[in-house]
C-alpha cells in the first residue's frame, strides 16, 4: 500500500487526543482539521472515505433531523469536515452530508468510534 504521508504533523492520536474517530477499512483514523490522519509506523498517512454503494457520491437528497432545513455546510458550520472521495462531506449523526444546491446529500454512513 503506497502511504501519502501528512508531513510536519507533530501531533500524536490516540484514543484520547480528542480527535473523532472513525472506523475505516478495518482500522481507526482520526478527524483532525478535515483530514482524516492514520497513524502508520512512525509518520501519519491521509486518508479518505472511498466512493462505493456504501458511501456513494451521487445527488440523494436527504432531509435530515440532524441540523435545520436552513443550514448549509461549510467549514464553519459546526459539524466535522470529512475527506470523501474528491470532496468534502461533514459528519452529521454518523452519516457523511455534502451541500448541493438547495439541499442535503446523504452519502452514507461511517462509524463513529465512541
Amino acid at each position: 500500500m503506497h502511504c501519502n504521508i501528512h508531513q510536519d504533523h507533530s501531533h500524536k492520536h490516540s484514543p484520547d487526543c480528542g480527535h473523532t474517530q472513525i472506523e475505516h477499512n478495518g482500522h481507526t483514523d482520526f478527524l483532525h482539521d478535515g483530514h482524516l490522519h492514520h497513524v502508520h509506523e512512525a509518520h501519519i498517512d491521509e486518508h479518505k472515505i472511498e466512493i462505493t454503494d456504501k458511501n456513494p457520491d451521487d445527488c440523494n437528497h436527504h432531509d435530515c433531523a440532524g441540523h435545520d432545513a436552513d443550514h448549509v455546510h461549510g467549514p464553519d458550520c459546526g459539524h466535522e469536515a470529512v475527506p470523501h472521495g474528491d470532496h468534502t462531506d461533514y459528519l452529521v449523526d454518523g452519516h457523511l452530508h455534502h451541500p448541493h444546491g438547495d439541499h442535503c446529500d446523504n452519502h452514507g454512513p461511517v462509524k463513529v468510534i465512541d
